[in-house]
C-alpha cells in the first residue's frame, strides 16, 4: 500500500514505519527531516512544515494515498487543516488520540472503546476529545474514512516510562536509584497501569491500515499485561541491578505541592487504575497479541540508555525538588509519631 505519516520518528511512529517499511509497504514521511537518519532505508521524505498549509499543498498535488496517518495533531484546528490537505487523497485518515481521554475518575477500571471520554483534570486529553469529535462528525455527515487510534503509555529502547519525573525526562530518576537515592511513587503504588512496547504497537496499527472494518472506529491499542506502579519501578530496578528505594507519595499532594504540573498527567491518567480490554483489536486483527513483557523490555532500554549517554539528560532541579518533598513527608510523619507519644 501507499502511506503517509505526517510526523513519523516518535516513540510510536518510528516503530510503524520500520515495520511497514519491512512488510514492502511504499511509505512517505511528511515532517521537517529533522530525525528521518533514524528510519531505515526506504522511506520518502516529504519535508515540509505542514503548518505552512500552502507550501504542503503544492507539494502534495500531484500524490494520493491508501492511508494517511497523523501522530502530531493535538488541537482541532490541526485536522481541520488535514482534511482540507487531504479529504480528496486517501481512502482512509488515522488520528493518534490518546486513552488518557477517558473517563476520570472511571465508573469501572476495565477500560474498552465504548468507556466514555472525559478528562476534567487534563487539557492535553480534553483536546483530544475535541479532535475525535470533530472527526466523527467528519465520517457521520461527509464520510470522510477516519479511523480514530487511542494509546496508552509506550515506550521504546529510548525511554524509561515513569509517573513522576521532572522537565529533562526520566534520565535523573534513574540516577537517583543508581546513586541508592529514594524515588517517588505516586500513591501508595498499587494503582494498576498497562505499559505497551512501540513494537507489539506497531503490529495492532499496521493491522489497522487499509482495514475496511476500522473505517469510523476508536480503537485502543495496548498491551495485555497488568502492572502496579510498585511493579514498574521495581523492573526498572532490578534492569539496573539496585535496590528500589520508593518513597510513597499521593498524587493529590504531588498536584497541589508541585513545581511541576502533576495534575494531568497523575490526577488525569496515571494515578487512575486502568485495566485495557483489547477485545475490539484482536477482532479487527485476527492474531494481534503483544509480547513484550515490561520486565524483559525495560532492561532494553536500560541497557541502550546507559550505553548512549545522550539521552542521559540531567536535571539538578528535579533532584532538590525530590530532596525537599521526601523531607516533607519524613517530617510529617516523625511530627505525628512524636504527638502520639
Amino acid at each position: 500500500m501507499k502511506i503517509l505519516f505526517i510526523g513519523g520518528t516518535g516513540t510510536i511512529s518510528a516503530a510503524i514505519s520500520r515495520l511497514l517499511i519491512a512488510q514492502g509497504h511504499e511509505l512517505y514521511l511528511l515532517n521537517r527531516g529533522n530525525r528521518n537518519n533514524l528510519l531505515p532505508q526506504g522511506v520518502i521524505p516529504l519535508l515540509t512544515d505542514i503548518n505552512d498549509e500552502a507550501k504542503t499543498a503544492a507539494l502534495i498535488e500531484a500524490l494520493e494515498w491508501d492511508c494517511v496517518a497523523d501522530f502530531i495533531a493535538f488541537v482541532p484546528e490541526h485536522l481541520q487543516r488535514d482534511y482540507r490537505l487531504f479529504k480528496d487523497k486517501t481512502r482512509q485518515f488515522i488520528f493518534i488520540s490518546s486513552a488518557s481521554a477517558y473517563q476520570k475518575p472511571l465508573s469501572d477500571y476495565r477500560v474498552t472503546e465504548a468507556t466514555p471520554l472525559a478528562n476534567p483534570y487534563w487539557e492535553y486529553s480534553r483536546n483530544k476529545i475535541a479532535c475525535e469529535d470533530y472527526l466523527m462528525q467528519l465520517y457521520r455527515e461527509e464520510g470522510f474514512p477516519i479511523t480514530i487510534v487511542r494509546p496508552s503509555y509506550t515506550y521504546d529502547e529510548r525511554l524509561i516510562p515513569l509517573a513522576v519525573h521532572g522537565r529533562n525526562g526520566y534520565w535523573q530518576v534513574v540516577k537517583r536509584m543508581r546513586e541508592g537515592k529514594p524515588v517517588i511513587i505516586h500513591g501508595d503504588g498499587t494503582s494498576l497501569w498497562t505499559m505497551t512496547h512501540n513494537s507489539d504497537f506497531a503490529k495492532g496499527f499496521a493491522g489497522l491500515i487499509g482495514n475496511i472494518h476500522a473505517l469510523g472506529e476508536a480503537v485502543q491499542i495496548t498491551s495485555d499485561e497488568t502492572l502496579t506502579w510498585n511493579q514498574i519501578y521495581s523492573c526498572i530496578a532490578q534492569a539496573l541491578n539496585v535496590p528500589l528505594k520508593a518513597v510513597h507519595v499521593s498524587s493529590e499532594f504531588l498536584a497541589a505541592a508541585s513545581d511541576y504540573d502533576f495534575t494531568g498527567g497523575l490526577l488525569g491518567d496515571k494515578a487512575v487504575s486502568v485495566v485495557f480490554d483489547n477485545t475490539k483489536l484482536k477482532r479487527l486483527v485476527p492474531g494481534f497479541t503483544a509480547v513484550k513483557r515490561f520486565d524483559e523490555g525495560i532492561k532494553d532500554s536500560i541497557d541502550y540508555i546507559l550505553a548512549h549517554p545522550e539521552y542521559q539528560k540531567e536535571d539538578p532541579e528535579f533532584d532538590r525538588w525530590c530532596d525537599r518533598i521526601i523531607e516533607i513527608r519524613e517530617k510529617a510523619i516523625r511530627e505525628m509519631k512524636e504527638k502520639a507519644i
